[in-house]
Order: structure tokens, then C-alpha cells, then sequence
């Protein structure tokens, strides 16, 4: 190894956008914390340790080990990774681990991979709980018990669908949802061996009615009752309790909702109604042109495929077991499609597509028989190529924790829009000209989505991804882009942008809880747009008071918090976070986009969800 590789290392490591990066001195000895980085990186997308190397700062720099080291290192790592008692399994082979030699000194690479999903959870010591970590912003988070037994549960070979429920039989399904399945199938499939069988006979074919030849057991599996079940039985406590199926149309700002299905008790909410109910509303605005095909008119198009290949690989991904249940929204401009769990492939191996990994077997395999689903991997393919043949932004894909959620927005934007083009020409004039097309679909989605990153353009684009950040490092140095220096994390908005000043910016912050030490407390200038807000923070502080003051407090009395200190008035995460004393990742995570997608509190720009000064009211409210 040579300096050239040490080169690569730093720059990976300082822009970090594809691979997570840990770099440890360890100067005075093998880091004891490797294990904990070890099961979080491997629970995560993988990473890279590189021991011999000081970060200050978000600054690396190379200390180097001797020879010496580097030798008695990697025989404490390859005995740990061998020790049961250390940890839980050994995903390492000789090729993750490398000596960088810098200068006489040198640097140990070792590069963790990603766990598969039989492979979590990867754990340090014996017993996976309390012991089990994943990777969130740079460091290594214990996982809870519920996120530990649902990595267990992924793990399994049986798929949790599959699973036999004792005490339920075909009384608790519905008989109408049964019969308009055979008029899909029928449709789909036309004259099928499997109409003829009986109700319970065509649920076995299906997976929906199950044998277990080990136990002499059968009966009524969960897929068989989440597709075709009673309401009330699905969300018996034996069965899915957490189940919840929603679907939000949002075309009015001026409106909560301008339609609406949820389970309201008119209708028995399993997955088949769920389906038929939406389906037709999501898909009847997409545009259709005229087409024939022989003699018959083709309304479905690639945009339509993709769209319903998003929607049913929802349902058919969905952790039942998890919370929030699945939400649809459409907006005039983009739908939203959201479900628990988390990916049981890579990001990277998504984004190819060609893998198949499905958490509901059976319930795909019911789904793939009246033409929803695909199989055989090429789901994201065809999400991708659907979007891209109406020349709209390539959906995207975002990964939320506590509580674990896959989220795709699918946005009917243009690549560029014609006003997005304007607008940056008239701020930066001839300069916008000398871009490259690259860099101006950069600006270009900095613009239109508030924010952009190397992953989001790597769905965008088909740079390499260390190219990408090259590109967005020259745009920041032209003044276009300002990062956030979050390294793998970074986002870039964009230079132009307009970005409402803090709340903090205006008013006197010096007796705000946690570090406010950098806050303007001149509140002189003032703007116009701070006209609601009380004469000082001091109400504000006192609303919050009863979350701030307290290291943990019932999420019910934050929500109920958070809604009163944004009646009236708009609030970003981190002055929320300030007010609260809390971290605005996980207040924007755990409190309010659950809070937005339940129609609790507003955003302040609806069209542009990743803003970074994105801010938060309280619905029915007016500032």
C-alpha cells in the first residue's frame, strides 16, 4: 500500500457519502469499542475502521502504527471475530483486512460488510439484547429490545407471514373478499385451475391456509388474514395489533385531506379492499395517452406500472409486528409511500435492483397472481424506468429509524423545471451556463427538493459516487452549494435559496436550555415575519418547560407540547430542539413527520419536504 491509497482514504473519509468511515488512534492499544462499531456497521450498510488515524474535528489525520502493532492488531481482531464470547458471527474474510503503509509508519483498513438478513442481528457477547448496535450519524446506538426481536424475526427462515394462527379459521375471513379475489383472478389469469377449488383449498394454494407437517398443525396463516380477514380479527393481539392501513389525498393546502380511507369501520380493512379502494384513486390522474394496441386501447402506462409496483411492494415488504402501518399520500405533485420495517437488502443492491429478499412471501405470491408484484427482482427497475419515461425525478428512497420505516416519494417534477431553470439563470446569470449537466441537475434538485446529497444523486445520475462529491465540493467552492459538513450524512442547499432566519436569530437566546452559546442575542433586527411571536422566548420556554427540564417524558405530553408551542406560529426542528432540550434529527424522526403524516402539524413548504429550514404549525393554525 502507498500514499496514493492513504489519499483515497482521507478523501473517502471526508466526503463519506457512500461508505461509513470510523477512524480510531489506537495508540495505546486494539480499541475495545471496535466491537460495538463492528455490530453497528454490520446491523447498518457496512463500513470501514481504519486504526492509526486521529479525527479532530471532522478532521483526520494519520498517527500511524508500528509494525509491530499492525501484526498484534490483526491477531486480536481475527481471534475476537472467532470468539463467540466477543461476538456473535464472523462476516470477515482475509481481502477486508489491509495494511496502508504511510511513510514508515503504517495504517490497518479493515472493511466490515453488511449482515444479511439471516446474519442479524450481529451482536457483541452472548446475548443479542443489549448488546446489538446499528450506525445513525457517525456513532454506534444500542438497539431496544423490539428492534432486536424484529432482526431476529427477519432472520428467520420462515417468513412471518407464514406463521399459523392458533385460534382463527375461516370465520375470520371475509366471504366478499374472497369472492371478488376469484373475479381478479379470473381477470388476470382467466380460466385457472385454482377457481375451482374450494375457499380453504384456494388459501392453501396462496399460503394463505398453512400445514405444518413437524407440528401436525394448520390453519389460518397472518398472510392469509391480513389479505383476506375481518377487520377486528386482523388486529386481534394474537394476530397483527398494530395493523393500520391509510390512505391521505392532500390536493387542497387549504384542506386536511380532500379523501380519505382508513379503517373507519364501513368496510373490512384487510390488504384486498385496502388495495381495490386505492388503486383506482391513486392511478386516475396519471396522465394516459392515446394508444392502441391491435384493436384495443392501452391505458396503462410505464408511469402506472410503477406506481403500482411501489404500492404493492409496500404491503408485501410491510413489518406488521412494527409501528405506524402503511400510509399513501398523493399530492398534486407527488405520492408518498410509506411502510414499518426496515430493508432487508443493501441500499446499494436496491438501488441495482435484481435482488429479491420479500418479508411476505405469501402475501406476494397472492398479490403476483392478480398482477401486482414482481419476483424476480426487477420491482425497483421498474419504479425507476416507469418514472424516468415521463422525464420526472427518479423517486426517492429515504431509511427512518425509531420507529424503524421505508419511505418513497415519487415526485411528478420534471428533471429541471422551466422555472427552476429561470430562477437560478436570473441569480447567477452566464454562470449557470458554464455548468455541466451534472452540476446543474445538482443545483437544479437543491432547488426544487431544498436539499441534495451524493445518495440522492446517485438515483439521479450516472457519476460514481466519489465523483459526485468532487462535483458538489466545486459547486460549495463557487459559492452555489453550502454543506452541512456531516460527512457520510452531508447535504448540500442550495447558496441561492432563500432560508428563513431562526427564531433565535431575532430574539434573546442566553437562558435557552443546551447550548445556545452561538445564537444572536440582539434581538434589534427583528423581521416582519416574527410579528406573531411573543414579546420574548420566555412563554415559549415556559411551554416547553416540562419536556426540557426532564431527561425522558411520555411522548404523549411531547406531542401535546409540540402543538402548543407551534399554535400560531412557525417553528424549525432545531429551534423545536432547543426549546426542548432535545436532538432535532430525533424530533424530526420520532415526532414530527409522524405528526405532519397524521395531519397534526403543517409544513411550512409542503412542496419542498427536505428543506433544510423546513417548519412546522400546527394544523388549522395560521401565523
Amino acid at each position: 500500500m502507498n500514499v496514493e491509497l492513504l489519499d483515497r482514504i482521507l478523501e473517502a473519509a471526508h466526503v463519506g457519502e457512500t461508505t461509513d468511515w470510523e477512524f480510531k488512534s489506537a495508540k495505546g492499544g486494539f480499541p475495545g469499542s471496535y466491537w460495538e462499531t463492528y455490530s453497528a456497521m454490520a446491523n447498518s450498510e457496512g463500513g470501514v475502521v481504519v486504526l492509526g488515524v486521529s479525527e479532530r474535528d471532522g478532521k483526520a489525520s494519520p498517527d500511524g502504527l508500528t509494525a509491530e502493532q499492525t501484526a498484534r492488531y490483526q491477531k486480536t481482531l481475527w481471534d475476537g471475530l472467532n470468539n463467540r464470547g466477543q461476538v456473535s458471527i464472523n462476516l470477515m474474510e482475509p481481502r477486508n483486512v489491509e495494511v496502508a503503509e504511510v511513510g514508515g509508519a503504517a495504517l490497518l483498513v479493515i472493511r466490515i460488510p453488511r449482515a444479511t438478513r439471516t446474519q442479524r442481528p450481529v451482536y457483541a457477547g452472548t446475548n443479542p439484547f443489549g448488546n446489538t448496535y446499528r450506525r445513525r450519524h457517525e456513532g454506534d446506538y444500542r438497539c431496544n429490545d423490539a428492534e432486536v426481536r424484529r432482526m431476529l424475526a427477519d432472520a428467520d427462515e420462515v417468513p412471518p407471514d407464514h406463521r399459523i394462527l392458533t385460534g382463527f379459521s375461516l370465520d375470520d375471513t371475509d366471504a366478499p373478499s374472497l369472492a371478488q379475489y376469484r373475479q381478479r383472478l379470473r381477470a388476470a389469469k382467466g380460466e385457472h385451475p385454482w377457481l375451482a377449488l374450494s375457499d380453504r383449498d384456494l388459501l392453501e394454494r396462496l399460503g394463505g391456509w398453512r400445514r405444518d407437517r413437524t407440528s401436525a398443525t394448520e390453519g389460518l396463516t397472518l398472510a392469509g388474514l391480513l389479505m383476506f380477514g375481518k377487520d377486528q380479527a386482523i388486529r386481534d393481539p394474537n394476530a397483527a395489533p398494530n395493523y393500520f392501513v391509510d390512505y391521505r389525498e392532500k390536493l387542497d393546502p387549504e384542506l386536511r385531506w380532500t379523501d380519505r380511507i382508513y379503517p373507519d369501520g364501513t368496510w373490512e380493512a384487510n390488504l384486498f379492499q385496502y388495495y381495490s379502494r386505492v388503486w383506482p384513486k391513486l392511478s386516475s390522474d396519471l396522465p394516459t395517452p392515446f394508444k392502441l394496441e391491435g384493436a384495443m386501447r392501452r391505458d396503462v402506462t410505464p408511469a402506472h406500472e410503477a406506481l403500482r409496483e411501489a404500492f404493492v411492494n409496500a404491503l408485501i415488504h410491510a413489518d406488521y409486528a412494527g409501528a405506524g402501518g402503511v400510509v399513501i399520500e398523493r399530492y398534486p405533485d407527488r405520492f408518498v409511500v410509506e411502510n414499518p420495517g426496515t430493508l432487508l437488502v443493501s441500499v446499494e443492491q436496491y438501488l441495482a435492483g435484481g435482488v429479491s429478499e420479500c418479508r411476505n412471501k405469501s402475501l406476494q405470491q397472492m398479490f403476483l397472481m392478480i398482477g401486482g408484484g414482481e419476483r424476480a427482482g426487477s420491482g425497483t427497475d421498474k419504479i425507476r424506468a416507469g418514472w424516468r419515461a415521463q422525464h420526472w425525478r427518479a423517486p426517492r428512497l429515504e431509511i427512518r429509524n425509531e420507529p424503524d420505516r421505508i419511505r418513497l416519494t415519487l415526485p411528478m417534477v420534471s428533471l429541471i423545471p422551466a422555472e427552476t431553470l429561470d430562477r437560478l439563470r436570473g441569480l447567477f446569470g452566464p454562470q449557470i451556463d458554464a455548468l455541466t449537466s451534472p452540476e446543474l441537475q445538482a443545483l437544479a434538485t437543491a432547488e426544487v427538493e431544498g436539499s441534495v446529497s451524493n445518495t440522492r444523486l446517485q438515483e439521479l445520475l450516472a457519476e460514481h459516487p466519489v465523483d459526485i462529491t468532487r462535483m458538489l465540493t466545486r459547486l460549495c467552492d463557487q459559492g452555489l452549494l453550502v454543506s452541512d459538513n456531516r460527512r457520510r450524512w452531508t447535504t448540500y442547499r442550495f447558496g441561492g435559496g432563500p432560508i428563513e432566519p431562526s427564531l433565535f436569530d431575532r430574539e434573546d437566546s442566553s437562558h435557552l436550555p443546551g447550548d445556545s452559546s452561538h445564537l444572536e442575542a440582539d434581538s434589534s433586527h427583528l423581521t416582519g415575519d416574527s410579528s406573531h411571536l411573543p414579546e420574548s422566548l420566555d412563554s415559549l420556554r415556559g411551554i416547553a418547560a416540562p419536556v426540557a427540564e426532564k431527561g425522558k417524558s411520555d411522548p404523549t405530553m411531547v406531542r401535546s407540547v409540540i402543538l402548543e408551542l407551534c399554535a400560531g406560529r412557525y417553528l424549525t426542528a432545531e429551534e423545536l430542539g432547543i426549546l426542548l432540550n432535545r436532538n432535532p434529527d430525533g424530533l424530526r424522526s420520532r415526532y414530527l413527520s409522524p405528526m405532519v403524516g397524521e395531519g397534526l402539524l403543517r409544513l411550512r413548504y409542503p412542496t419542498s419536504a427536505n428543506r433544510p429550514d423546513q417548519a412546522y404549525i400546527t394544523e388549522g393554525q395560521t401565523p
